[in-house]
């Protein structure tokens, strides 16, 4: 049985993914399939990048705010949901297209890992959490760091929720979460192009300083506030790159000066942590978008790689 097409676009924040995939879906028939891990949650807009209505310029776009920001999500959950929008969107003769920055998320769907079977242990995971509530982040992160580094460096400190869940697949176990992963063979469940785009360290760099200004002038404060207020500091949706970090300027803990360094910071470092993970885990075939390029040109280049990789 042939497999489904599917096209994938990665990259770091701030790379130029979402006018790229427009363009394409535009030449292929596609719909684009977000594949952020935080676009999901309403509300969120600002300090996501969220893609706006007008400039969807009329592709359908999915798994955007399909979430309250006081609901969980998973990679689990993930997978369970874009493999069935695959099909459904191959059976009406489009291209699926999946566009993100979350790896994880990503490698979930296009091989064939089983998440329902990984092992859990509720006792456990009780404990974790009132550690976390007593002890903080760090406390946690430092005990997956010594059972399992690699994990250890892909999850971040203030991920509590993954953290927790590594540990807890360790107890079960006595397994380290990426070695359980990596144990479950990789096959490809789709025939599959994946575009990852590039681009100059200090010039990414920056076009996020960049960003991280607009975002502060078009409200990402509002939107960190609604979460402050409505107590879901904690939350899952809550400890995005964007959010968290004003938390402290909301509690009075240091300046808006110092918050927006913090987060310019925080997201640089994302886009390093999200290259590594992508050239390290996935097979990717790299487009570089540093300036100056003709986008026309660029958009033809990969178009004519994706058309020749899928046989179109």
């Amino acid at each position: 049985m042939d497999r489904e097409k599917l096209v994938v676009i990665i990259g770091p924040t701030a790379v130029g993914k979402t006018k790229l995939s427009i363009d394409l879906a535009h030449r292929m028939n596609g719909e684009i399939i977000s594949g952020d891990s935080m676009q999901i949650y309403k509300g969120m807009n600002v300090g996501t990048a969220k893609i706006r209505k007008d400039e969807m310029e009329n592709i359908p776009h999915h798994l955007i705010d399909i979430k309250n920001p006081n609901e969980d999500f998973s990679v689990a959950e993930f997978q369970e949901t874009v493999r069935p929008l695959i099909n459904n969107i191959t059976s009406r003769n489009k291209m699926p297209m999946i566009v993100g920055g979350t790896g994880l998320y990503i490698q979930s769907v296009l091989y064939d890992y089983q998440f329902t079977e990984s092992p859990s242990n509720p006792v456990f995971r009780e404990k974790m959490y009132k550690l976390l509530e007593e002890k903080g982040e760090k406390v946690l992160h430092e005990q997956l760091v010594l059972i399992d580094p690699v994990s250890a460096k892909n999850i971040h400190p203030n991920n509590s929720r993954r953290v927790i869940r590594a540990l807890e697949v360790y107890e079960c176990t006595k397994k380290p979460m990426s070695e359980y992963i990596n144990d479950q063979e990789k096959h490809l469940l789709y025939d599959v192009a994946l575009i990852g785009l590039s681009m100059d360290r200090d010039v990414l760099y920056d076009r996020i300083n960049h960003r991280v200004d607009i975002m502060v002038e078009q409200g990402v404060l509002t939107e960190a506030k609604e979460l402050f207020d409505k107590g879901l500091r904690d939350s899952q949706a809550a400890k995005a790159i964007g959010y968290k970090e004003f938390f402290d300027y909301l509690d009075g803990s240091c300046t808006l000066d110092e918050v927006i360094l913090q987060l310019k910071q925080n997201s640089r470092r994302y886009a390093k942590r999200q290259l590594t993970w992508f050239r390290n885990k996935m097979e990717v075939k790299w487009f570089d978008m540093t300036p100056p390029i003709h986008h026309e040109q660029k958009v033809d280049e990969i178009f004519s790689y994706i058309a020749g990789k899928l046989e179109l």
